[in-house]
């Protein structure tokens, strides 16, 4: 059974039966969880001698819209527990014990980039960790943290104790368990509300040296290399479940509602109402072409290739929030008054977009990538 067969199965048996539910109550949907580590998709990524399937960045990007077109809560733990495992497997000395938890799908991970000082700007982190001899201590105020209190490990990005400048910063692995963590504040989010995501404080938080995940100061290099081609692809993915979801939620709402007097469905009955569903599934098929060359150049490196990572955030976020808020629009009440999920999607679709690099920042750093201007 192919990867996105068995993500298709656990879609229908374990995700979109509770999808409604826990967005309403905000509850982090640990059943999907552990039916994807079941299923083996949460060691998607991990190379087969730490027992993972080896798979690559398609795999990962069909996968994860596959579940986002269910629930895209589920779909951000998926992705940041894929990016987590990335930064885990690259390294200078992976944790095989770690690495091969995660493949058995024992192991949640995360990260906590993003801080209250320096907000969307996730690459420039404010705190600083200090050395105590081989060890490091860590003491940050991490504005988001997906799968807070659910994770059994976050990887954490601070200022390097030696560093000099902005972006002189170390990746670390962190017990989530660990003395001096803790959640701030529960999720009580406009939209992605099951995704655990909360504000966390680290104080005075020991990490050992073979817990460090970069050398040195390297911090800011694995972000651009292994973070962030990885999150801006998982990202447009995830918008593309939405944009799936919604057409398809729309198609449904404009074949069965009638007006009972003409004897025609909605979809029957008004060509503006067709020509706005024509607008969603082009914008949507837009957006996996774009996903399919992004793909390509990750898989096969070249000059363009960061500047379709960097587009696809942008264009995946737009696009969901587009769709959605046709689908809106083109359902009316039944959408307004939750009679379809389409107010759910279109929740998560904002939620997504605001998530750093934002639209804005990525839309800055796209004309500085195509002017030649260094980015950082």
């Amino acid at each position: 059974m192919s990867v996105v067969a068995k993500a298709e199965e656990i879609v229908r048996s374990v995700i979109a039966p509770s999808a409604a539910a826990h967005d309403r109550d905000g509850t982090f949907p640990r059943a999907a969880v552990q039916a994807l580590g079941e299923a083996g998709l949460m060691g998607l990524l991990v190379k087969p001698e730490h027992g993972g399937l080896g798979l690559g960045p398609k795999a990962f990007a069909d996968v994860l819209a596959t579940l986002a077109e269910a629930d895209a809560s589920v779909g951000m733990i998926y992705m940041m527990h894929v990016l987590g495992t990335a930064c885990i497997a690259a390294a200078p000395r992976p944790d095989a014990a770690i690495l091969g938890a995660i493949a058995r799908g024992t192991h949640l991970t995360t990260l906590a980039f993003s801080e209250k000082g320096s907000r969307s700007h996730f690459w420039s982190p404010v705190s600083r960790a200090k050395a105590d001899g081989d060890k490091a201590r860590l003491t940050a105020l991490k504005s988001w943290v997906t799968s807070a209190g659910e994770a059994d490990s976050i990887v954490a990005t601070t200022l390097s104790a030696t560093g000099k400048g902005p972006t002189d910063s170390t990746l670390y692995l962190v017990n989530a368990k660990a003395r001096g963590v803790r959640i701030d504040s529960p999720w009580d989010g406009l939209g992605l509300r099951a995704n655990a995501s909360a504000p966390m404080t680290f104080e005075d938080v020991e990490v050992a040296a073979d817990h460090r995940l970069t050398e040195e100061g390297a911090g800011f290099k694995a972000k651009l290399e292994v973070v962030l081609p990885l999150f801006n692809l998982g990202s447009a993915a995830v918008a593309l479940g939405l944009s799936r979801a919604a057409t398809k939620a729309t198609i449904t709402h404009l074949k069965t509602a009638k007006f009972e007097h003409l004897g025609q469905s909605l979809g029957e009955a008004l060509p503006t109402l067709r020509a706005q569903l024509a607008t969603m599934q082009i914008r949507g098929d837009q957006l996996a072409a774009l996903i399919d060359d992004g793909v390509k150049h990750l898989e096969t490196p070249g000059p363009l290739t960061m500047l379709r990572v960097l587009e696809l955030k942008a264009a995946g976020g737009e696009t969901a929030i587009e769709v959605t808020s046709l689908a809106m629009r083109t359902c009316g009440g039944a959408a307004f008054s939750k009679h379809t999920a389409i107010e759910r999607f279109f929740r998560d679709a904002h939620a997504g977009a605001v998530m750093a690099p934002t639209v804005d920042v990525l839309r800055e750093f796209i004309g500085k990538a195509l002017l030649d201007i260094p980015l950082f």
